[in-house]
């Protein structure tokens, strides 16, 4: 049986794994699933249509599956799930889907969440994030993996953040991030290539150095986004190690209807 404190709710059609902990006045919904490990803390509502996966650590005043803040919101059964292995600190507040997108909310795996972040309605964030204190994501915001966003920083609703890109503290963000971009400001301004993280990750020197080449033709040649992007192809094959890199800038940058931060 699951370790639930004796004053918390817990809802009698909700699914606790056996080896979930619950703590003291916490209320947890009908439509609840909770997987081994799990660690929900004191004073937490979990409520929704609400699926969280194994050995996440839920922190105190977590607020996790309420409805959306969308004002076409008519109480349709959409979504919020949470993978395996995330930290999810104080007064975080995620909330479910809308049937105007996917009708779903998701968190992947192994992220730091910090406090008082916001994840809105029909976002996406992937995973081995680290997300700091009071970031606040609207609606409809893709984020890739391995992405440093600083804190009290503010993402426009359908803005997309590319894998390894980095976020300075209290940046508002409005157009798409590309991956190995460091961006910093209000608003936001390219600063740099992220090598930190990719190196950290094993990245090789020649790897290193081919994400230097992509930076210097997206955002340091003057070159137009179109012709920018023949010449990132161009590089395919020169180091073969880092074409998965090149195809993932290229891929994203296939993709920003919202134009890019350059």
């Amino acid at each position: 049986m699951a370790s639930i404190h004796p004053t918390a709710i817990v809802d009698p059609k909700a699914e606790l794994a056996d080896s979930v902990t619950v703590g003291a006045h916490t209320l947890i919904g009908p439509d609840v699933r909770i997987g081994e490990g799990t660690t929900v803390g004191p004073h937490c509502v979990i409520e929704g249509h609400t699926t969280i996966g194994r050995d996440n650590r839920i922190y105190q005043f977590a607020s996790l599956g309420a409805d959306p803040q969308d004002k076409k919101y008519r109480g349709e059964p959409t979504q919020l799930i949470i993978g395996d292995r995330n930290t999810i600190r104080e007064f975080t507040t995620f909330n479910t889907g809308t049937v105007q997108d996917k009708g779903l909310t998701q968190i992947g795996h192994d992220n730091w969440i910090m406090a008082y972040v916001h994840v809105a309605h029909d976002c996406v964030i992937g995973d081995h994030n680290v997300i700091a204190n009071a970031v606040q994501f609207a609606g409809h915001v893709l984020v890739g993996n391995h992405t440093l966003i600083g804190g009290m920083s503010g993402i426009h609703q359908f803005v997309r953040i590319g894998d390894f890109a980095m976020l300075g503290f209290q940046t508002r963000l409005s157009q798409d991030l590309p991956p190995f971009t460091v961006a910093a400001g209000n608003p936001a301004e390219v600063q740099n290539v992220h090598q930190e993280g990719p190196r950290r990750k094993g990245y090789s020197a020649e790897r290193l150095s081919m994400l230097k080449q992509v930076h210097k033709l997206l955002f340091r040649r003057g070159l137009t986004l179109e012709a920018a992007k023949a010449e990132i192809a161009a590089l395919r094959g020169q180091q073969p190690d880092a074409d998965a890199d090149i195809d993932n800038m290229l891929s994203f940058l296939a993709l920003a209807s919202r134009g890019i931060v350059r």
